[in-house]
């Protein structure tokens, strides 16, 4: 069975960095693109981050391009984000998913962690 396990959120003031994992098993994860969401109660989910099955291809929201960085190691079937200059405003719980193709959502998701940008 497909299955997806998050890690790494947490509470850090503003300017600090965290990096999150999606922890992969059940299907051959080196055949599929992966993503990064976020949702905020009340507020629409975000398309964070996207990574092609190879890793050779990523896509990002404009609210994170040039702070944060997704990547993935195969081997590991692991999907990362590096989140750096964390911002109130990226406070969210945070889910990966399998693509479907690259740009579309699957039926498979994780869970979620949960970040707080703070002071």
């Amino acid at each position: 069975q497909v299955q997806l396990v998050e890690s790494g959120g947490g509470v850090v003031q503003p300017g600090g960095s965290l990096r999150l994992s999606c922890v992969a098993s059940g299907f051959t994860f080196s055949a599929y693109a992966m993503s990064w969401h976020r949702q905020t109660p009340g507020k629409e989910r975000e398309l964070v981050a996207q990574i092609a099955s190879t890793g050779g291809i990523t896509t990002y929201a404009d609210s994170v391009k040039g702070r944060f960085t997704i990547s993935r190691d195969n081997a590991k079937k692991t999907v990362y984000l590096q989140m750096n200059s964390l911002r109130p405003e990226d406070t969210a719980v945070y889910i990966c998913n399998v693509r479907r193709h690259y740009g579309s959502d699957s039926n498979y998701w994780g869970q979620g962690t949960q970040v707080t940008v703070s002071s």
